[in-house]
């Protein structure tokens, strides 16, 4: 299986997309400052996630969600989120 996530800094509202095969080491990874393009956004909340058995198309679909429509469409689909996210 592999996951297609969109995390969130804490710290700074920056979202980070990207996908793996364990989601749970990827976010650890994420907040302990390993992966050098996250480092400045610790601490990291896992917003968004959907999974796919075809690793080709997690990726098409990880590098739809860095694109304009992928980014109008996570808009769309966490509008609640993003409304209310300081309640959560």
């Amino acid at each position: 299986m592999y996951y297609i996530y969109v995390i969130e800094s804490k710290s700074n509202g920056d979202l980070y997309k990207g996908f793996t095969r364990d989601i749970n080491r990827r976010v650890k990874e994420h907040n302990s400052g390993i992966t050098e393009s996250t480092k400045t956004g610790i601490p990291w909340r896992l917003v968004y996630c959907e999974v796919m058995i075809n690793k080709e198309d997690a990726i098409k679909r990880e590098k739809y969600l860095k694109s304009g429509w992928g980014r109008k469409y996570l808009g769309k689909i966490l509008k609640n989120y993003f409304e209310n996210k300081d309640r959560v």
